[in-house]
C-alpha cells in the first residue's frame, strides 16, 4: 500500500474538460488512463457536452463530461494521479481558466472534506458551473446517500436555463475491470 492508499475504497466524481486538439479523443484517453491506474476503477461516465468557456472567454468551445470512480486512494493520491494524467496529455497552465488540452477536477469524494491550499473538497465552484452540474446529473445515482444529489439538484434549480451547453455525444464506459452484464 503506498502513502496515499487507504484501507477502504470510496466513490469520487471527477469533471473533465478539453478545448484544444482532438477534444473527444483526449477525454477518452484521460478516462483510459484513470481506469488503468492502480486503485482507480472508472464506474460510469456522463454524456459529453459542448460548452462555452467561462472566465476567460476568448478561446475555443469546450467538451465537458464527468466520471464516477471507485478508488482506494485518499483525495491527495487521486489528485496527484489526475495531475500526472493532465501533464502526460499536454496540459500547460499559462492563463487561469484558459485553453487546455485537458482538465481534470476532483469535484466530490464520498465522506471527504478538505480545505487546504492544494485541494478543496467538495469543489468550491461546482454549484456555479452548469458544465459540471449537467454531466454530474447524468451519473450521480438517484439513491446516492452522501448528499451530493441534493446539492446537485438544488444548484441546477438556481441556475437560469441551459445557455452555453449542448449535448455533444452520449458516452458509455465499460471498464475492463468491471463485471459485464449478460
Amino acid at each position: 500500500m503506498n502513502a496515499h492508499s487507504t484501507s477502504e475504497s470510496s466513490e469520487a466524481y471527477i469533471a473533465l474538460g478539453a478545448n484544444l486538439g482532438d477534444r473527444e479523443d483526449t477525454l477518452m484517453e484521460a478516462l483510459r488512463r484513470l481506469d488503468e491506474s492502480p486503485d482507480i476503477t472508472v464506474l460510469e461516465c456522463s454524456h459529453i457536452y459542448e460548452t462555452e468557456p467561462v472566465g476567460y472567454v476568448d478561446q475555443p468551445l469546450f467538451l465537458n463530461m464527468a466520471v464516477r470512480v471507485r478508488t482506494g486512494l485518499d483525495p491527495y493520491g487521486l489528485l496527484h494521479i489526475m495531475q500526472h494524467i493532465e501533464k502526460e496529455l499536454g496540459r500547460v497552465r499559462h492563463i487561469r481558466w484558459g485553453p487546455r488540452t485537458v482538465d481534470l477536477d476532483l469535484i466530490w469524494m464520498e465522506g471527504k472534506r478538505e480545505d487546504t491550499e492544494e485541494l478543496i473538497l467538495p469543489h468550491p465552484r461546482m454549484e456555479e458551473r452548469l458544465f459540471v452540474l449537467a454531466p454530474l446529473k447524468d451519473i450521480v445515482p438517484e439513491d446516492e446517500t452522501s448528499g451530493l444529489r441534493i446539492i446537485l439538484l438544488a444548484a441546477l434549480e438556481r441556475l437560469d436555463g441551459k445557455e452555453g451547453l449542448q449535448l455533444w455525444k452520449t458516452c458509455s464506459w465499460h471498464s475492463a475491470s468491471a463485471p459485464s452484464g449478460s
